[in-house]
């Protein structure tokens, strides 16, 4: 978390600019921020992870191979078995147990000391998994249907000849605009948000106890400083229920891509 913001007015809220922090490169598209050096962490704590939980597999697991295989079966079972269907969704395992992990891992790194930054806070790394999900989906739909019969399937069978017109309109809108954008949106307002309500109540702890100058505040900042612990425990439920969010919905588009029928 960024430290406190005192000026001579007094607390300064946290506000869009603790979420850019460049580390190399003030500005334009080639600075390295902190998110993006947090993600290359992930991925390489979720490679190192995965090579050394499953480098000795037995039958009899140990802590790693236990927390792995429990992920593993939950993405296969819960989430591509029961989503995809049995007959498909094997070969969707690798790309669903990616994301869910690549996301969690980012997401919780928000409450993780000295870190302490959410991956998906910033809105180009949602929406950049989600322009992979979105190409993939039409792909697939694309591949089973064809061009034609893809575009076809978006209006259900049986309508009226007059409704067929805005029904497809509605439809072609719902796929290809509020489909993916709201998939990347909502990853990145529920952590932007979250973290930015526990910075405002940890900086506005401190602000009270330490930078306040008047010891009225003092208890005030001590249950601001409850309040933000409060926060940090939902805060790790909605990490978690977003990657699940995320995941859901991947598998979810991804199965109606490859149903006989939209």
């Amino acid at each position: 978390m960024s430290p406190i913001a005192a000026s001579a007015d007094g607390f300064e809220a946290p506000g869009v600019s603790d979420f850019w922090q460049p580390l190399f490169g003030t500005s334009g598209p080639f600075a390295i921020t902190r998110p993006s050096i947090v993600l290359v962490l992930s991925v390489v704590l979720i490679a190192v992870v995965l090579l050394r939980a499953t480098s000795k597999l037995s039958v009899v697991p140990g802590r790693g191979q236990f927390l792995t295989e429990s992920v593993y079966v939950f993405v296969r079972n819960t989430v591509a078995r029961d989503v995809i269907g049995s007959r498909d969704f094997l070969k969707f395992i690798p790309l669903l147990f990616t994301v869910f992990t690549l996301i969690i891992v980012n997401n919780v790194f928000a409450i993780i000391p000295v870190i302490q930054y959410p991956t998906m806070a910033r809105v180009g790394f949602p929406a950049a998994l989600t322009l992979f999900v979105f190409v993939l989906y039409h792909y697939l739909g694309i591949r089973k249907h064809g061009l034609a019969g893809y575009f076809k399937s978006l209006v259900p069978p049986g309508l009226p000849t007059g409704l067929i017109p805005p029904i497809f309109f509605l439809e072609l809108v719902t796929f290809f605009f509020t489909r993916p954008v709201t998939l990347a949106l909502r990853l990145f307002g529920n952590m932007f948000a979250g973290h930015l309500l526990l910075l405002l109540f940890i900086t506005g702890g401190q602000y009270l106890i330490f930078d306040s100058g008047k010891l009225a505040f003092i208890p005030i900042g001590v249950f601001t400083y409850g309040a933000g612990f409060v926060m940090t425990v939902f805060e790790i439920l909605v990490e978690v229920l977003q990657a699940y969010i995320f995941t859901l919905l991947t598998a979810l588009y991804i199965a109606g891509a490859l149903a006989d029928e939209h």
